[in-house]
């Protein structure tokens, strides 16, 4: 496995593999690998020749009160379990090497920002839509997996590569949770022993709210407040927003689709945690 640091030299590693016409996987990831990100990257040994990794905390999606210095890092542990799965190289850029002095240029999307986080998080898609773009021009693969926790970011990924021309398949991998239903999430080394099972809540709210559904409740209102309820059981949460949305636009819906997303975050004292989960319309020919 190669650790590539240089633009240059990830550049030319690429076009190396190209030249031989074999395939690319790629995982972005901001490090601190845990099994959500070792999903992606089993997923990507499958469907390309060569896995190649992203370390690289990005300062442009964090806002001034975020918490870019401290975001957990542990790049040994990560290159570890990149080995272990078998990526072909892993590339770890540093800061100037992305943004380096003088940098001015940023893509921002129009709409699909303008939804569940990135109502309080104003400039965190611009700053993942700059470094993607940015990462596939330098890998240039021909796949790219993003877990589906991050709804709202996979949406803005692939509306931006059908807007960019860009010629990689963007694939959604599943969320990959706790035994007990927390979503895997490098933020969860933050949740103290009795701010754990309060975490929870974001995944029962979800629960109930698929029940309400198969239990024949289609007002999208009614399911929301049930499940803000739920999150507001515990006195240390504030709900960011509970939104059911169409699943492509991210608009709002005023009843439950044959599709919906019902997406969630909240802050658990001072950690942030997102939850999300597709509520289908029951069929009634079965």
């Amino acid at each position: 496995m190669k650790v590539i640091a240089s633009i240059s030299e990830m550049t030319r590693f690429s076009e190396n593999l190209r030249r031989q016409d074999q395939t690319i996987a790629f995982v972005p990831t901001m490090g601190y690998l845990h099994e959500g990100h070792v999903a992606l990257m089993r997923e990507g040994k499958k469907k390309a020749d060569h896995l190649v990794v992203s370390i690289f905390v990005n300062p442009a999606q964090f806002g001034p009160s975020e918490d870019f210095s401290t975001y957990p890092r542990a790049v040994e542990q990560d290159l570890e379990k990149c080995r272990t799965i078998g990526a072909a190289a892993v590339f770890t850029p540093g800061s100037a090497d992305i943004y380096p002095p003088g940098f001015q240029t940023y893509v921002a999307l129009e709409k699909l920002p303008l939804h569940l986080c990135g109502l309080s998080r104003p400039q965190f898609f611009r700053g993942v839509a700059t470094v993607v773009t940015k990462l596939f021009n330098i890998v240039n693969p021909h796949f790219a997996l993003f877990g589906e926790k991050d709804y709202q970011q996979l949406a803005i990924i692939r509306q931006l590569v059908i807007d960019l021309n860009f010629d990689i398949e963007i694939i959604g991998v599943p969320i990959v949770r706790e035994p007990d239903g927390l979503a895997k999430s490098s933020r969860n080394k933050y949740l103290t022993q009795k701010q754990r099972p309060h975490a929870l809540l974001l995944h029962h709210c979800i629960q109930a709210a698929e029940k309400m559904v198969k239990d024949g409740e289609t007002d999208a209102r009614k399911i929301e407040d049930a499940a803000i309820q739920i999150l507001l059981s515990c006195p240390d949460i504030t709900v960011d927003y509970v939104s059911i949305c169409d699943p492509v636009t991210l608009d709002g819906v005023t009843g439950i689709q044959e599709k919906s997303l019902m997406a969630v975050a909240v802050w658990l004292g001072k950690i942030r945690l997102i939850d999300n989960q597709i509520l289908f319309l029951p069929n009634k020919n079965v």
